[in-house]
């Protein structure tokens, strides 16, 4: 029967009876129509009734099944959830889905972060929104607040995740705010108190004025701002030749706040400089006729330009034994009414951070508002010069002449005052050139979106070229050294560009910024000596009975326990006398939080791991900053190694036409809104089909297309259930009893079994989807059921009808539990029409074992030859049919010309009309007449068009010459033989 055809004649003829109900057609329940957003639910409340993720844990146990373990990198409880989370989740489950029916024992434990800036931000709007001050408030129950706030969202998201379907320990998740996690992050933290490697420093951070606290470099996000710039020159106060005494040094900055704060002049002894003597000017100039400048020679030009020079002459060059000579003046040296705050020397320094591509080939150094600035002055041992002029809400401070209280930025994060007002007094003071404005990328906090600044404040670190001192040291003695070593011999790179980035910012990075000057997080559990300096070695008190002590309060009460009445006093208790001592009440930044995870979730949780460690780490690549880099040098300071064998990390989501997704521009997608037109299968689907290790794009006409993959393959499965309805193992058939095209598909599946396994375990799940649709809408729906639906409709109860219907079922248990980890509804359906038992499930099953042996090369080789001449059969009829001259293939016996004698043997072993879905063929080695068709890419094929001759038979179709010679009118003798069989 063919596929171009209706399943039934739209006919019957008056003589013939109607044949309809004797034939074999698809029966089943299973809709056409998924209807996937309303039957989702269904589905999870029944594997929630079923307990599928405990029944597995059970079956691992009693089969000791190898454990996997992919830990969940916590996303904050702050909201609802966006595309990103789905992309990120929907990967997860399908690694851990594909590993459990793998044969693995797949454990995942969700988690939340649950400290830190984004919910005590939140906390902080609502304060302001009822005009109060949050300092007014006892620290304790603001923290309480905080909690609660984080408790909400935790719900909201687990049941938003778990809408998508996925699976895991939700009854019992990790949240960084439970006791026990807060106790191990703090028992953590005092790892580095006592090896050695916590210090207090000064050093100057992103600092966000309008959050008021410190922020990581994973926080900050870059915008464009619009910044004043200007060029500052700087008189020389000593080391000059006589030629070069009244020159000035001309400096340009976008930050004109920091020139208050300024220390020294840098320069780079490979760039090329010049003295240039002023010639003329336009009338508004701050430049005069005579006047010598300090410029690098490319930049010269540009720079005397916007001064408004009109003419210049360049004396001659300045080497680096002269720059490296002079001493400087503060622009606002001697200024009245400062009290001689600048009246000090300024130095001019060597830095590789100088360039000549922009500016004017001489940097402007102020060591507390600049990271290449820090440095320059920590290898000359300067820290001593350090400044301290800006607080916490980027105002001056009391003490700096003329701009004390102005703010860089306000509360809000718009300009303050600061820069007009710096700006106004180099004017006055004769210390500016010229001036404009820029825009230009610039850091902002990532939740308050304001601009932030570097400012030089007192943090604690954790030093990560100190030998750590552990006895940890298989990988190396430092941090840095065991996290280096770790990314290049202990950890798997999914995809292997991974490795390079967070090697490189490892390998660059500073010491590691630990604190946070805020309420809501784990605080550091530390005491300083009053009146000591940090570098005296009595600094920190570091007493183990005071840290357990400490430990214990947090397993019992949580972290509050550090900020309620007497709480140094019962923590020193009577070892110490704690009038001598501080206790530190900043709190740990959120990823050293996340980063201890694997610590009170993977060592100390039954169903972490066996080793305390991660088989897979799963998240964007923004996290090669964040999550992955935090734990990497958290482990490497506790446990000596990175606390993953693998990493694996995907791109970020894009609208379908490729840009960042934003709610200004109304182009973001929520993963509910998919969900209700689609269902959470269809937003599976598309993550599966994506190449997640570049950015995805997702939008309606992308989303449609994925819809469209779905439904082809449902209506794949929906053939294969129709046509398996009552089979039974009185059915089955051997592999060596089927005929060769059954064992063809047999080969296919054990190729297939081979490509899905190492594909899963590669997390190539978009190769896997590629493989298993290509298949299903290929080589079955386009050739292997095109050519059975005849066998399968026709026939009585056959040898090739059995042997079909057992390949339909081999490939029925293959599909669903190949595909189960991708569409975990549908799969579960299309199960559940088999295996309807109120405790079934297809997450309950493992991938079948598929038989080496079904693998048959040279069958396959000989197949593939059969397709090819196929193809050309299938075409010359297609063009039959489009000038109608048949109506259907069933109305053809073409003639085939096969040049290749081999070719031509191996097709006359077959039936290949059926294979061409024809009533008869003839195979002819014949030369190729010139009127045969032929397709270009296919040599030595010609088909001539023939007619079928013989009638239709009124049960099957087929034309043939023994039609109306049998016991049932109007049949051939295939049919009547089924007939019979049948009874009729």
């Amino acid at each position: 029967m063919c596929a171009d055809t209706p399943d039934t004649p739209d006919t019957v003829t008056p003589e013939a009876p109607d044949y309809k109900s004797t034939l074999n057609l698809p029966r089943t329940d299973f809709p056409m129509r998924a209807g996937l957003p309303k039957r989702e639910p269904g589905w999870l409340d029944r594997w929630a009734r079923i307990g599928v993720y405990d029944r597995l844990r059970d079956k691992a146990k009693a089969e000791t099944r190898q454990p996997f373990t992919l830990h969940d990198g916590p996303p904050y409880a702050n909201g609802h959830l966006h595309i990103g989370h789905a992309l990120n989740k929907i990967l997860k489950d399908m690694v851990i889905r594909s590993q459990q029916m793998g044969g693995r024992d797949a454990r995942y434990i969700p988690g939340w972060d649950c400290h830190g800036l984004p919910i005590e931000w939140k906390i902080e709007e609502k304060y302001r929104q009822k005009g109060l001050d949050k300092d007014a408030v006892p620290i304790v129950d603001f923290r309480q607040e905080c909690r609660s706030f984080a408790e909400g969202w935790v719900d909201i998201q687990r049941d938003e995740f778990k809408r998508i379907g996925i699976t895991g320990n939700w009854d019992n998740p990790y949240l960084t705010m439970d006791f026990h996690a807060e106790r191990v992050i703090a028992e953590e933290f005092q790892k580095f108190l006592m090896n050695g490697t916590l210090y207090r420093g000064s050093k100057p951070v992103m600092w966000s004025p309008v959050e008021k606290t410190a922020l990581a470099e994973a926080e900050v996000e870059y915008h464009d701002h619009k910044s004043h710039t200007i060029w500052v020159p700087f008189s020389i106060r000593d080391g000059a030749p006589g030629d070069m005494t009244d020159a000035r040094v001309v400096i340009w900055t976008t930050t004109p706040w920091t020139i208050p704060s300024n220390k020294a002049v840098a320069f780079n002894p490979k760039v090329a400089y010049g003295l240039y003597r002023v010639d003329g000017t336009e009338e508004e100039s701050w430049t005069a006729k005579g006047d010598l400048y300090l410029l690098a020679d490319t930049l010269a030009d540009e720079v005397l330009s916007r001064a408004r020079v009109t003419a210049n002459t360049r004396l001659r060059d300045v080497s680096e034994a002269e720059l490296s000579a002079l001493t400087l003046t503060h622009p606002l040296a001697g200024a009245e009414g400062a009290d001689g705050f600048w009246d000090y020397d300024v130095p001019m320094i060597d830095g590789d951070h100088v360039t000549d591509d922009a500016g004017t080939g001489f940097v402007h150094t102020a060591p507390s508002h600049g990271a290449d600035d820090f440095e320059c002055f920590v290898r000359r041992n300067w820290l001593d010069r350090m400044t301290y002029n800006v607080g916490e809400e980027s105002e001056f401070l009391p003490h700096v002449p003329f701009f004390a209280g102005l703010q860089v930025f306000d509360r809000k994060g718009k300009e303050g005052k600061a820069n007009a007002a710096v700006i106004d007094k180099l004017v006055a003071a004769g210390g500016l050139i010229a001036r404009g404005r820029v825009t230009h990328s610039y850091p902002h906090s990532w939740r308050s979106k304001a601009p932030v600044i570097f400012r030089n404040t007192p943090q604690w670190f954790a030093a990560i070229d100190r030998a750590v001192g552990d006895g940890q040291d298989e990988h190396g003695t430092t941090i840095r050294e065991r996290a280096l070593t770790s990314i290049d011999k202990l950890v798997t790179w999914t995809p292997k560009t991974g490795r390079n980035r967070l090697y490189s910012m490892i390998e660059a990075r500073p010491d590691w910024v630990l604190s946070r000057q805020r309420a809501w997080g784990v605080p550091l559990t530390c005491f300083v000596k009053k009146d000591a300096q940090p570098t005296d070695p009595d600094f920190l008190l570091r007493d183990g009975a005071v840290n357990a002590r400490i430990t214990q309060a947090f397993e019992s009460e949580g972290a509050d326990a550090w900020y309620k009445d007497g709480a140094k006093a019962r923590f020193l208790a009577d070892d110490h006398d704690h009038d001598a001592y501080e206790q530190v009440f900043d709190i740990l930044d959120v990823w050293f939080d996340s980063g201890s995870t694997h610590a009170f979730v993977l060592r100390d949780r039954e169903d972490g791991s066996e080793d305390g460690l991660a088989d897979l780490y799963l998240e964007g690549t923004d996290q090669h900053r964040g999550w992955f880099h935090s734990s990497m040098l958290q482990a490497c300071g506790t446990r000596g190694r990175a606390p993953y064998r693998g990493v694996l990390t995907h791109g970020f989501t894009l609208d379908g036409k490729g840009n960042k997704m934003s709610k200004s521009l109304g182009n973001t997608i929520a993963p509910e809104a998919v969900i209700k037109q689609y269902g959470a299968d269809i937003l599976r689907l598309w993550v599966a089909q994506s190449d997640y290790t570049a950015d995805l794009r997702i939008g309606d006409e992308i989303l449609k297309g994925v819809a469209d993959s779905y439904r082809r393959l449902r209506n794949t499965m929906r053939f294969m259930l129709g046509s398996l309805a009552e089979f039974s193992e009185a059915d089955r058939t051997a592999p060596e009893d089927m005929p060769e095209l059954e064992r063809w598909v047999l080969h296919r599946l054990a190729e297939l079994d081979h490509r899905v396994r190492t594909g899963y375990a590669a997390y190539d799940f978009q190769g896997v989807f590629q493989a298993l649709f290509n298949f299903a809408t290929v080589d079955l729906s386009s050739f292997y059921f095109d050519v059975r639906k005849d066998v399968l409709y026709c026939d009585g109860d056959t040898a090739e009808r059995r042997a079909a219907r057992t390949v339909l079922d081999i490939l029925y248990h293959r599909l669903t539990t190949w595909l189960a980890p991708i569409l975990v509804f549908t799969m579960e359906e299309v199960w559940l029409e088999r295996f309807p038992g109120d405790d079934s499930s297809v997450h309950l099953q493992d991938i079948p074992a598929t038989p080496g042996d079904w693998r048959d090369e040279p069958l396959a080789a000989k197949w593939a030859g059969v397709r090819r001449v196929r193809r050309v059969v299938t075409a010359a009829l297609e063009e039959q049919r489009r000038d109608k001259v048949i109506g259907a293939s069933l109305e053809a016996a073409p003639v085939v010309h096969v040049t290749d004698a081999a070719v031509l043997a191996q097709l006359r072993t077959l039936p290949f009309a059926d294979i061409c879905i024809t009533s008869a063929v003839e195979l002819t080695g014949d030369p190729i007449p010139d009127e045969a068709f032929r397709l270009p890419e296919i040599d030595g094929v010609g088909v001539v068009f023939e007619q079928a001759e013989g009638d239709k038979c009124q049960r099957c179709w087929k034309i043939l010459p023994d039609v109306g010679h049998h016991s049932h009118p109007q049949v051939c003798g295939r049919c009547d033989a089924a007939l019979s069989d049948q009874g009729v």
